[in-house]
């Protein structure tokens, strides 16, 4: 009888410790930003928008090339886990490859007007050269921006890379899972989307103070709803109006994973049913995934729903301790990096209104543009 209790409590205990193995793996990577004012200029112009954008590729694309150098027992342990994919891993650098090298081919286009961080580039085997030896010839009036830059660069990658390694056992924003899906990468070069998720919150909270702000700007955006919280929000007074002017999509019911839910079916159609009902006009017939997972074998389910899953890359990370300006400067950071792209914010929370403000202040005249968030959603 003892040896029994003992074998149960050996099993127990493994099963727990596989469960917080299990965990560590999930668990989110730190948060970081990189402060803005240590760059030297202002983005005043398109000019030097495309200067700082080719300072940012430069800087991530010295850290990708050393990441490649590191063996998968290396990578493995530099990114916390004990195995990784690495084929997943080869797949998505060879995708920030590409991306830099676009962006690089059109930051060069004003070189004319400032030669700041211009090289003689004319192919991705060139850029991978330039990257190499990159920190070594940015100049003193750039000095204090570049191990900063370098350091953000390196949190960031592990950032996505951890994602990538950790796929298809846990699905995320990184990787498509067929060509339905979308995370921007068909926008224009300078075109950004704004995109807020987890909403809405309680009447008169973030959610309207969010909303209020875009309206007073003339933008707009598309916001993904919990159908749990809209029909809170829905039996506490009437809706009307409180998404005029900007789009609506869906996040499902409640916000948890839809990858290994079983409701995970009726929790899309009662959420849709609910925002074509209360909210027809706003409605766009996009699924945004909460934490990005979803099931590999939902495709078709989410084609008889007319849905599209819709990703995002620039992640605002406004739902953990970066302060709003934190969360708005690693913001700019990426779209200077990569170009174009889906911003992520959370419109439930308050730090997400500070954020897109100091964000529109400090990109007011960099010759970035807005994507109209009813094009974005109509499109197929």
């Amino acid at each position: 009888m003892h040896l029994r209790r003992l074998f149960i409590v050996r099993i127990a205990f493994v099963l727990f410790a596989s469960l917080l193995s299990l965990a560590a793996q999930a668990a989110p990577e730190d948060f970081v930003s990189l402060d803005r004012s240590l760059w030297p200029e202002q983005l005043d112009s398109p000019a030097l928008f495309d200067v700082a954008s080719r300072a940012e590729i430069l800087s991530f694309a010295q850290v990708l090339h050393e990441s490649e150098m590191l063996d998968e027992n290396a990578l493995a342990q530099r990114l916390g886990l004990r195995q990784v994919n690495l084929a997943v891993v080869r797949s998505l650098r060879a995708r920030m490859w590409q991306r830099l090298w676009q962006g690089y081919q059109q930051a060069q286009q004003s070189c004319e007007q400032d030669a700041s961080f211009c090289y003689p580039v004319a192919s991705m085997t060139d850029l991978r050269m330039q990257a190499a030896t990159f920190a070594a010839d940015v100049g003193t009036f750039y000095t204090g921006w570049v191990e900063p830059s370098h350091q953000f660069h390196v949190r960031y990658l592990d950032e996505q890379l951890r994602k990538a390694a950790l796929y298809p056992q846990t699905s995320s924003e990184v990787e498509k899972l067929s060509g339905r899906e979308r995370n921007g990468d068909e926008l224009n070069d300078r075109m950004f989307l704004l995109t807020f998720a987890g909403g809405p919150g309680p009447e008169g909270g973030s959610t309207d103070a969010m909303l209020d702000y875009l309206r007073r700007q003339k933008l707009d955006g598309i916001f993904f709803v919990l159908g749990n919280r809209l029909q809170q929000r829905r039996d506490s007074g009437p809706l009307a109006g409180l998404y005029a002017g900007q789009c609506v999509g869906i996040q499902g019911w409640e916000y948890r994973s839809h990858a290994q839910w079983q409701g995970w079916q009726d929790s899309l159609r009662r959420s849709q049913a609910r925002v074509q009902a209360d909210l027809p006009e706003q409605y766009v017939p996009l699924f945004r995934p909460p934490y990005g997972q979803r099931r590999s074998d939902g495709e078709g389910f989410m084609a008889s729903q007319q849905l599209q899953v819709s990703l995002w890359d620039i992640d605002a990370q406004d739902d953990g301790p970066l302060t709003a300006a934190a969360s708005a400067q690693r913001v700019l950071t990426l779209m200077l990096l990569w170009r174009k792209g889906v911003i992520q914010f959370h419109d439930n929370l308050p730090k997400a209104q500070p954020a897109v403000e100091w964000l529109l202040q400090h990109t007011a005249q960099s010759g970035i543009g807005w994507q109209d968030c009813q094009a974005y959603g109509q499109k197929e």
